[in-house]
């Protein structure tokens, strides 16, 4: 299966958005391991640490997102994109981009319109408690309220680039990844999973590893499922 997937990736080129918000010390290990036939779109959102300049000089397209947020940050990335198929993928190596044709494969066959990574951790402490408890529980609710069979909300994911336009997706934080999610299944989209390693992260996280950046993801998900 995996030979069949990077077989895909030879002739069909996919673009990789990575949100990045000071992964200067992540950067060299994501991009070395972004796949042949997948181009790496690094969106600066705000870096204090050279993570722009560390990305051009390992190869990567760069745009710069001055409105502080993830979705605003995947959202620029997705309208800099120019691949017919796009993935998202986090900076901060939690995700290994070797993985990605696991989750590109079933939408270049055209098996599959949204394709999310679902999160298997490979290291006691990868996935804190309160994140996984949360995660599972929003999960449940998407499945009661759409009947889509997911179980993982992860950032690792892949569509196609006009499809997800059209979705007109609004947020711009932590619920981007769950309004997509919702909005691709009022819109009758075919949602898969594939498992993917989750993986210590390089660096401070700015989301779940701090109480602060916790507590906004929350809210932010809320928001989204009230809408």
């Amino acid at each position: 299966m995996g030979d069949r997937l990077i077989a895909y990736s030879e002739w069909m080129s996919v673009d990789v958005i990575l949100p990045c918000l000071d992964e200067a010390e992540a950067l060299p290990w994501v991009i070395g391991r972004v796949p042949p036939g997948f181009r790496a779109i690094v969106v600066d959102n705000g870096s204090a640490d050279g993570s722009a300049e560390i990305a051009r000089s390992l190869g990567a397209v760069v745009v710069t997102e001055p409105r502080r947020g993830f979705g605003a940050a995947c959202h620029r990335g997705l309208r800099a994109a120019t691949a017919e198929v796009v993935c998202f993928c986090d900076c901060d190596a939690s995700l290994d981009p070797q993985q990605l044709p696991l989750v590109a494969g079933p939408v270049l066959r055209g098996d599959a319109d949204l394709v999310l990574g679902r999160r298997r951790p490979v290291a006691r402490g990868v996935w804190p408690l309160p994140a996984r408890l949360a995660n599972r529980e929003l999960a449940r609710r998407v499945r009661r309220r759409t009947g889509v069979r997911v179980h993982d909300l992860g950032p690792m994911r892949a569509a196609r680039r006009a499809d997800l336009l059209a979705l007109n997706l609004a947020d711009q934080r932590c619920g981007y990844a769950l309004e997509m999610l919702l909005r691709a299944a009022e819109a009758g989209w075919r949602v898969s999973e594939a498992e993917v390693d989750y993986r210590p992260r390089i660096g401070r996280s700015k989301v779940t590893g701090t109480p602060r950046g916790y507590w906004q993801a929350v809210r932010d998900m809320r928001k989204v499922l009230a809408r």
